[in-house]
């Protein structure tokens, strides 16, 4: 009888001690999601420091909530996340990034920003005025994955941005720690890839 006892309460320590060693698990946060956390709110940060570096250069900035649908062949509305632990719909999940736009004066026809220049069927001609309409993805590595250089293709072969930019973090602090580059030059379509 007493063996029986003692056992019963063994188990039931157990079971006590294991359940509170797996809620200490669960409200504790993993490594990765701390990694992941820092690296969102670092993203974040660079995002609105490319947004207003390009404003103060007299551009127009807005996030793009579109996507490519290659099923239908065109641009469609990204679809919205949801963060079911903090109760978040995330809006603005498209790519790219940015959406940039400036008018174009006879004085600018040459380069816009830090050295890219525009391609001619896009600059002014006679008085017609022309905005250039740019798309602007941040990478702090400046690399695009596969799907990403694909959409981007699309874009450009479709017509719906003159050029993309890729925004990468610099190492000067004469470029303000920002570096453009272009996606044409950095991705050749043909062999798709860097």
């Amino acid at each position: 009888m007493l063996l029986k006892e003692l056992k019963q309460i063994k188990e039931e320590r157990f079971k006590h001690e294991t359940c509170k060693m797996v809620d200490e698990e669960i409200t504790k946060p993993s490594e990765k999601s701390k990694r992941g956390k820092k690296s969102r709110v670092a993203g974040q940060k660079f995002e609105t420091k490319i947004r207003e570096d390009l404003e103060k250069k007299g551009w127009v900035v807005s996030k793009w909530i579109n996507t490519v649908d290659y099923d239908k062949n065109k641009v469609v509305p990204a679809k919205r996340k949801y963060n079911p632990f903090s109760k978040i719909l995330t809006i603005g999940t498209g790519f790219p990034d940015f959406v940039c736009f400036k008018r174009i004066d006879k004085k600018e026809e040459e380069e816009t920003i830090e050295g890219t220049s525009i391609p001619e069927e896009y600059v002014k001609k006679e008085n017609k005025e022309i905005f250039e309409v740019i798309g602007l993805e941040v990478k702090t590595n400046g690399y695009l994955d596969q799907i990403e250089k694909g959409m981007c293709f699309w874009y450009l072969k479709n017509k719906i941005f003159s050029r993309i930019l890729i925004a990468k973090k610099g190492k000067d602090k004469e470029d303000n720690g920002i570096q453009y580059i272009d996606f044409n030059k950095k991705y050749d379509e043909n062999s798709n890839t860097q």
